[in-house]
C-alpha cells in the first residue's frame, strides 16, 4: 500500500557530503512525522534526525551542525543532506514515515564512508 524509495547513498571520501532522498507513494493522507535512521554492521539501529509536521527537526548530537533534515510534503518526500562525513558514519540508512498509527519504514541505502 505504502512504499518508501530511497536514493542518493553511495561511496564517498571522508570529509564529503551526499544527498540522500526518499519518497513514498501509495495511499498517504497524512504524514505525521519523518525522519532518518542508520545502522552499521554489529550495532542497534539509531536515529538520524527527524522532522514533524509541523517542520520541527531534531538530530542526533554526533551530527548536528553536520547534517540536514528537510521535506517536501507536496511530494511526500525527505531528505537528509550529510556534509563533511566521517569514516564512522558508514552504515545502512533508512528512512522513516509516521503515518499514524503505522511507521512505514525503506529498504535502506548504504552510505559508505572511505578513502
Amino acid at each position: 500500500q505504502v512504499q518508501l524509495v530511497e536514493s542518493g547513498g553511495g561511496l564517498v571520501q571522508p570529509g564529503g557530503s551526499l544527498r540522500l532522498s526518499c519518497a513514498a507513494s501509495g495511499n498517504i493522507f497524512s504524514i505525521n512525522a519523518m525522519g532518518w535512521y542508520r545502522q552499521a554492521p554489529g550495532k542497534e539501529r539509531e536515529v538520524v534526525a527527524t522532522i514533524d509536521s509541523g517542520g520541527s527537526t531534531d538530530y542526533a548530537d554526533s551530527v548536528k551542525g553536520r547534517f540536514t533534515i528537510s521535506s517536501d510534503n507536496a511530494k511526500n518526500t525527505v531528505y537528509l543532506q550529510m556534509n563533511s562525513l566521517k569514516p564512522e558514519e558508514t552504515a545502512v540508512y533508512y528512512c522513516n514515515y509516521v503515518v499514524f498509527p503505522i511507521d512505514y519504514w525503506g529498504q535502506g541505502t548504504q552510505v559508505t564512508v572511505s578513502s
